[in-house]
């Protein structure tokens, strides 16, 4: 598989490497794998939403805003 780059972001790419003491690729390919990892738990989250949503579970508007006023108080 090829993948192309900017220059800019292949600049990136090496000096983040070269900084890290790994190689582009290998860096690369991580970045790829957490991706993938992430879209395949994310698509797993919303399977479990959408089931949850089936089963008639759902969180009420009012609990949603008491959450975000404890998280972030004025």
């Amino acid at each position: 598989m090829e993948v192309h780059l900017s220059a800019e972001l292949e600049a990136k790419l090496t000096r983040v490497a070269a900084e890290r003491g790994r190689s582009a690729e290998t860096l690369v390919e991580e970045a790829v794998e957490r991706l993938v990892d992430h879209e395949a738990w994310f698509i797993r989250e919303v399977q479990k939403g959408e089931a949850a949503a089936d089963r008639g579970e759902f969180v009420e508007h009012r609990d949603i805003r008491d959450l975000i006023d404890r998280r972030y108080p004025d």
